[in-house]
């Protein structure tokens, strides 16, 4: 599996009990979520590794699983700290008018007036509404190294073409 193929969608945790069970720590918008994919890819000695997972259940306010193939605590100790993958096939098919994070990554940002931005180098998630991190051009003419832009369909965001790999919003460079 390469970068490309896998998203990460959470991370396990310390063993818990004696027969290979570990907490887990989702990354989904709804912890369960996880769960539903399957099978995980866990990286152990620097290779994904495919898991199947055998059980999980709600235990104090996280979660614990158990991978088919760990059977004994000190097993799945290896794996502590080690991020779950899946592969970008088992996520649910979007509309045309939505979008993975990971799908504006890379993508260039312009004005509408042109002045290219920069490109996405990150979002975050603030509560209130997800921010684009740009990451702005060397030779910005506003001496920007990065903007955060409010990701505000309409308001802000005014289309998003994956073909062109471009964003537009309505952002005046100087911010």
């Amino acid at each position: 599996m390469s970068e490309q193929d896998t998203i990460v969608v959470g991370k396990l945790g310390a063993s818990y009990g004696i027969r290979g069970w570990l907490k887990i720590f989702s990354y989904t918008e709804e912890a369960e979520s996880i769960f539903a994919y399957s099978p995980w890819y866990i990286q152990v000695r620097g290779e994904w590794q495919r898991f199947e997972l055998e059980d999980w259940k709600r235990h104090n306010k996280g979660y614990v699983a158990k991978l088919k193939g760990l059977d004994q605590r000190e097993d799945a100790q290896m794996l502590t700290n080690a991020e779950i993958a899946v592969g970008t096939e088992s996520l649910p098919a979007l509309s045309d008018q939505e979008f993975y994070w990971r799908e504006l990554f890379g993508m260039d940002v312009v004005n509408a007036k042109g002045y290219h931005l920069g490109t996405v180098t990150d979002m975050l998630e603030t509560g209130s509404n997800d921010v684009l991190v740009v990451k702005a051009n060397l030779k910005d003419a506003f001496g920007k190294k990065e903007r955060l832009i409010p990701f505000l369909e309409e308001q802000v965001i005014k289309s998003i073409d994956r073909t062109a790999q471009r964003i537009e919003v309505d952002w005046d460079p100087g911010f």
